[in-house]
């Protein structure tokens, strides 16, 4: 079974490098067949609805890729359907880069990262901008309720393929949330300890 990432990435001059470097021979062994890797299963569905944020890469019309961060509360990157993601797109710095790259290449590259857990995502998608005001409906599945600023597009992306990395070289890293939720429990813990010392020298007294 292909590997439906690697049909996309795996270009002939990425092929000449394989074989310069020695690993042409380990890939073309699994080519041909039926390509896996392009529909999300509940592995990446749930992968992709914790993330609090992504990095997505753009090309424009010189071929100067153009890499952005977007990010919210868990689960603003939707997933809509098992070849198609979604997330609300919010007035910014008003450079409109990645809009603009869009307009002209809708290829787009994602890359999700969970540091606590040193694991990462890559994705392949074409991508559709539309104006909120064409889409309400659509903005209604896609916006947070709890997030006041202003909706100015829906970005569409239908996934062609993704592909997981190996946790190697990923440096754990925690959000506040994530520390508060580990350290918690030990503050408790202190606190429980410290009222037992405070009433053991009250009754030594």
């Amino acid at each position: 079974m292909s590997n439906r990432f690697r049909e996309i990435t795996f270009t002939e001059s990425v092929k000449d490098a394989q074989e310069y470097y020695g690993s042409r021979t380990h890939y073309a062994k699994y080519a041909g067949g039926v390509a896996k890797n392009t529909e999300i299963s509940d592995a990446e569905a749930d992968f992709i609805e914790q993330v609090d944020g992504f990095y997505m890469a753009t090309v424009g019309e010189t071929g100067q890729p153009y890499i952005q961060f977007r990010g919210g509360s868990p689960g603003f990157l939707k997933v809509l359907d098992e070849r198609t993601l979604g997330f609300a797109d919010f007035r910014g710095n008003l450079q409109y880069i990645s809009v603009g790259n869009l307009n002209a290449n809708k290829k787009a590259g994602l890359f999700l990262m969970d540091y606590a857990n040193r694991r990462r995502l890559k994705i392949l998608a074409d991508v559709e901008v539309k104006d909120a005001t064409d889409v309400p409906d659509l903005i209604a599945k896609l916006e947070d309720k709890g997030y006041k600023a202003k909706v100015e597009r829906a970005v569409i992306m239908h996934v062609e393929a993704f592909d997981w990395n190996c946790p190697q070289h990923i440096t754990p890293k925690y959000t506040a949330e994530q520390i508060k939720s580990i350290v918690g429990p030990l503050n408790d813990r202190i606190e429980g300890l410290e009222r037992e010392n405070a009433e053991l020298k009250a009754v030594k007294k």
